[in-house]
C-alpha cells in the first residue's frame, strides 16, 4: 500500500483518528507522517516518561505494603526463561510467552485493571476472519449458556441456546457445510 499523501513511498504508519464520532483512517509513509506531526507519540508526556515505569507503578497499586521477608509472588519464577516476578515488576516486561502462565495469578488482576478483562482476543481483519469471529462468539455464548444453567436461569439459557443455534447455522453456511447440534 502506498502513502496516501505522497503516493510514492510505502505506507508504514497506519492510524485511526476519531473526532466528534467521525472515524478517519490514515496510511502514510514515515516521512509524511513526521511532516504531519503524527509520529510524536510522546506529546503531552514528560521527557522521563516510561511505559515500563507506568506498568511497574500499576503493579504496586492496591497491593498491601511490603512485609519483612519476601512474598511468594515475588519469588515465583518462569520455568522457561528464569525471569522472576520481582524482575518483571522492575522492568514491566515479561521474558517469554510462558511467563503469562507462570505469573498468571499475579497478572490477572493487573490485566483486568488495565484492559477491563484478562482475556486477549486480538483483532482479525474483517474479510479474513468471518468464520473465526463466529467461532469465538459461539464459544463465548456456550460459556454463558453453561453459567446460566448453573445459576438456574433457564429463560436466559433458552435465549442463549437459540442464539447458538442461529450462529452455528450461519457458521455452517459460511463454511459450506451443515450445522451440528
Amino acid at each position: 500500500m502506498l502513502c496516501e499523501q505522497c503516493k510514492k513511498r510505502p505506507a508504514t504508519v497506519h492510524y485511526t483518528k476519531v473526532v466528534n464520532d467521525q472515524k478517519t483512517e490514515y496510511h502514510l509513509c514515515e516521512q509524511c507522517a513526521r511532516e504531519k506531526g503524527e509520529l510524536d507519540f510522546t506529546l503531552g508526556f514528560e521527557p522521563g516518561f516510561s511505559i515500563n515505569n507506568l506498568l511497574a507503578s500499576l503493579l504496586d497499586m492496591g497491593s498491601p505494603s511490603r512485609q519483612v521477608g519476601k512474598r511468594a509472588a515475588d519469588v515465583s519464577q518462569c520455568p522457561k526463561c528464569g525471569l522472576t516476578y520481582t524482575q518483571f515488576r522492575q522492568t514491566g516486561r515479561l521474558g517469554c510467552g510462558e511467563c503469562y502462565t507462570a505469573f498468571e495469578r499475579q497478572l490477572e488482576p493487573l490485566l483486568r485493571r488495565i484492559q477491563g478483562t484478562s482475556n486477549h482476543t486480538g483483532k482479525v481483519p474483517g474479510r479474513q476472519g468471518g468464520t473465526l469471529k463466529l467461532e469465538r462468539e459461539i464459544g463465548r455464548l456456550e460459556r454463558e449458556l453453561e453459567a446460566a444453567v448453573e445459576r438456574e436461569e433457564y429463560e436466559k439459557a433458552a435465549v442463549l441456546r437459540d442464539q447458538l443455534k442461529d450462529l452455528r447455522q450461519r457458521l455452517a453456511k459460511e463454511q459450506g457445510g451443515r450445522a451440528d447440534g
